[in-house]
C-alpha cells in the first residue's frame, strides 16, 4: 500500500484541526480517493492538545489505527512544539508544516532532530485579514494541499467551493473570502 498518503494534524480544542482534518477528507472523496478521516481526543476542553488524522490513497485502504509514521505532519499552534513531539515518527521523505510567523530555518532548532522538509504559513496573519478574525484552519488546509499534493490545487479549490457552499448555506457571504483565503494561504506557504 505505497500509494497511501498519511497525515497528522496538533493543534488544540477550538482551533479547527479536526475540522480541516475531515474538510481535507471530503475534498479528497470528491476527487475519487479513498479517505479516512478522524480524531483523536477525549474528554478534552478548549485549549487543550488534540490529534486528527488523515490517510489518502487512490485504493481502498484496510488500516485502520492510528498514524505511527505519516508522511506530513500539520502543527496548528507553534506553542505545541514545546510540549508535544510533534515530530515522532514523521518520515524524512515527508514535512513538517507549521502555523507561524517564523521562517522554516528559524523553526527547526525546535524540532527535535527533525531533517526533513519544514515548511510555515502565517495562518494568523492571512486569516485576520482575509477573514476579519483568526481560523487558522482554512490557511492551513490549504497548505496541507500544496505541501503534500494529495490533490491537485484546482480540483481542491473546486472542491471546496461545493463544500462550502454546503456549509454555508445560510451565509453565502463568507464563501468568496473562504475561498480567497485558501488560495492565498497556498500561494504563502514558506518551505525551507
Amino acid at each position: 500500500m505505497a500509494n497511501i498518503v498519511e497525515i497528522r494534524w496538533h493543534g488544540r480544542g477550538g482551533q479547527g484541526a479536526k475540522t480541516a482534518c475531515m474538510l481535507l477528507a471530503d475534498a479528497a472523496f470528491t476527487s475519487g480517493k479513498y479517505v479516512q478521516g478522524f480524531p483523536e481526543y477525549g474528554p478534552e476542553r478548549m485549549g487543550a492538545p488534540i490529534t486528527a488524522y488523515n490517510r489518502i490513497s487512490d485504493t481502498r485502504c484496510n488500516v485502520h489505527s492510528f498514524i505511527y509514521t505519516p508522511d506530513f505532519v500539520v502543527v496548528v499552534d507553534e506553542t505545541l512544539l514545546e510540549s508535544v513531539d510533534v515530530t515522532a515518527g514523521l518520515r524524512e521523505s515527508g514535512a513538517i508544516i507549521i502555523n507561524s510567523s517564523q521562517s522554516p530555518q528559524a523553526l527547526r532548532s525546535q524540532l527535535r532532530g527533525y531533517s526533513g522538509r519544514v515548511c510555515t504559513i502565517d495562518a494568523r496573519r492571512i486569516s485576520e485579514a482575509v477573514l476579519g478574525s483568526y481560523f487558522p484552519n482554512t490557511p492551513m488546509l490549504a497548505a496541507a494541499v500544496k505541501v503534500s499534493g494529495v490533490i491537485e490545487p484546482e480540483r481542491f479549490m473546486s472542491n471546496m467551493e461545493i463544500a462550502y457552499r454546503h456549509k454555508f448555506a445560510t451565509k453565502p457571504q463568507v464563501i468568496d473570502k473562504n475561498l480567497q483565503c485558501l488560495k492565498q494561504s497556498m500561494e504563502e506557504v514558506r518551505v525551507g
